[in-house]
């Protein structure tokens, strides 16, 4: 998997990190305070970093069971994946926006954000990766866009939420439909 392949996963990955993030952004009032910018982003890029480790050792656990499907395994999984964020992505939740900024509710928000990350770590599992520069990237991308995420929200308004879902939703799709293809083709 190329360097740009990982960062268009990581970029997919974080869009509903950086979602929540414009919303808490937006409940964050007038504050200036930058421990509340960074704080999703710690949150955020550290859960998107180590769910997709986990889903990797799984999905390396049942690989031999699995072996002769796993390019079927994987455009499945990413192909629902992005599409439960292309669904969500029309939805309009009111939830995050009256989010507090306590470690228990940051602690959820990222446990629900990364869900997908170790998703994709399961499929990870079944394709050659290095999944420490995954992991690595993953968690960065993640950090930087929860807090571009978060100044956004402060500065304009929840109205790309649902476009950063959809935009992440069809790179997942896309990726899951490439490997697909490289396995059927190649």
């Amino acid at each position: 998997m190329s360097i740009f392949e990982v960062l268009f996963i990581a970029i997919g990955l974080s869009m509903d990190a950086f979602a929540v993030s414009i919303c808490l952004g937006l409940s964050s009032g007038d504050s200036s305070d930058f421990k509340k910018m960074f704080l999703p982003g710690i949150y955020f890029g550290l859960f998107q970093a180590l769910m997709p480790v986990f889903g990797y050792f799984l999905g390396k656990r049942f690989l031999t069971f699995i072996s002769n499907y796993d390019h079927w395994a994987a455009f499945i999984l990413l192909g629902l994946i992005g599409a439960n964020m292309i669904k969500e992505s029309r939805e309009c939740p009111d939830d995050a926006a009256k989010t507090d900024f306590k470690h228990k509710t940051l602690l959820v928000l990222a446990v629900a954000t990364s869900i997908d990350a170790f998703a994709v770590g399961l499929t990870f599992g079944f394709l050659n990766v290095n999944i420490l520069f995954c992991a690595i990237m993953i968690g960065l991308v993640t950090f930087l866009f929860s807090i571009l995420g978060f100044w956004a929200g402060k500065v304009f308004s929840s109205k790309y939420k649902s476009s950063a879902e959809l935009f992440g939703g069809v790179i997942l799709i896309l990726i899951g439909l490439k490997v697909l293809l490289e396995h059927i083709l190649g």
